[in-house]
């Protein structure tokens, strides 16, 4: 007999994340914690969800203990709590069934559009940590050595020697300002002919190629820029009005 309880225990306990007081709290309940916590699931993770879950459960037992939920003034606001909840969701609901104005859409584009200025430039560079050794390197590759290959023998840059030194497409305001004034001065092919200093040592660096800075389409970045729209709290104020006003048309309001 008591074989069969502590079996029965056991899975009563498999089945719940804990028992508080005799109330059972689900291992579900747990388990949806965790999801919605976004870090990984692991044993000190379902620890702190658990001990939400047990937080909870006690203010809610004491809360009945106490005959709180009795008071007007706090049935009032829990019913203003599921107001707002509903309100919300109705709103984000409507929002996403209804969309963003083709018109909206286009507007934000033309703002987007007009930031692509300028021109961009696809380089490699060489970086090391002393003067002479950049000047050595520059002579090697005046004798005919190969950029990339030096730069993936001798580069301290861990994030481009690997690929030959590439920086791929950049602009020059996203680069140190001596690096960026020495680049722009060179053209497609052209190779620094004096090192290069900087805060992280010295460049050799590389024009492959330069162009006009091009935006991308509409398509291309539609999602982002409804996202953006749906985020600006004045286009939120005025779709929330259009819903109201779509819903007291249609409502019998005696």
């Amino acid at each position: 007999m008591s074989l069969l309880i502590s079996l029965l225990s056991t899975a009563a306990f498999a089945q719940n994340a804990v028992i508080l007081n005799g109330k059972s709290i689900p291992k579900s309940q747990l388990d949806k914690l965790v999801q919605k916590s976004g870090q990984p699931d692991n044993p000190q993770v379902r620890d702190q969800a658990r001990e939400m879950l047990v937080t909870r459960e006690l203010i809610l037992q004491e809360a009945d203990k106490r005959g709180v939920i009795q008071k007007e003034s706090v049935r009032d606001q829990l019913e203003q709590a599921r107001v707002g909840v509903l309100v919300a969701a109705v709103f984000e609901d409507y929002a996403e069934k209804e969309g963003v104005a083709e018109a909206d859409l286009k507007a934000a584009y033309e703002t987007v559009k007009s930031q692509y200025t300028g021109r961009e430039y696809h380089v490699e560079h060489i970086l090391v940590e002393k003067e002479s050794d950049a000047k050595a390197i520059i002579a090697q590759i005046k004798a005919g050595g190969n950029f990339e290959d030096i730069a993936k023998a001798k580069s301290k840059d861990p994030g481009s020697a690997k690929d030959g030194g590439d920086l791929g497409w950049v602009s020059d305001k996203a680069l140190v300002p001596e690096f960026s004034k020495a680049m722009v001065q060179l053209k497609n092919g052209q190779i620094t002919d004096k090192p290069v200093k900087s805060q992280f040592g010295y460049h050799i660096i590389k024009m492959v190629d330069s162009r006009d800075v091009k935006a991308p389409s509409l398509d291309e970045i539609k999602d982002q820029l409804k996202q953006m729209i749906m985020a600006d709290q004045n286009w939120q104020k005025a779709k929330f009005s259009e819903m109201m006003q779509k819903l007291r048309a249609k409502a019998k309001i005696q």
